[in-house]
């Protein structure tokens, strides 16, 4: 298994980081990321989502868990691996939040795939946090 864990602290309201990540189509406004997006239903367990990536082929996402307010899983399949992503938001006190992004990649040849793919994968994810946080505190 390979995995990667990236949060941020802020100040903003859980409801407003939930707002943004429930509106998938709108993804690209704060994951630069992201050249098209589309999903398939509701934000819930279950709906798919194709994300395209400037320049590169459409990934399909599956929703594997949702929780209000609290955290999203979402999932992609490539072969015979599992990439395995889970948003999370954890609540320090009355005023503060951390937003939490955590890739697991497992599967068989994850111990070499991981390291070679997931890198390139999150890279961004200090980038597009930032922008998510910055985006949910105006």
């Amino acid at each position: 298994m390979w995995e990667y864990e990236h949060s941020v602290e802020t100040t903003a309201a859980p409801e407003a980081i939930w707002r943004l990540w429930a509106d998938v189509e709108s993804w690209g406004t704060w994951n630069a990321e992201i050249e098209k997006i589309e999903i398939d239903g509701p934000f819930a367990a279950g709906a798919r989502i194709t994300m395209t990536p400037p320049g590169e082929d459409p990934v399909v996402l599956r929703v594997a868990e949702a929780v209000e307010g609290e955290l999203f899983v979402d999932e992609a399949r490539f072969d015979d691996l599992l990439l395995r992503t889970v948003h999370r938001i954890d609540r320090l006190d009355r005023d503060r939040i951390r937003v939490v992004y955590r890739m697991e990649i497992t599967g068989d040849g994850a111990d070499e795939a991981g390291p070679q793919i997931g890198p390139g994968i999150t890279a961004d994810w200090p980038e597009t946090m930032a922008s998510l946080v910055a985006l949910a505190l105006r």
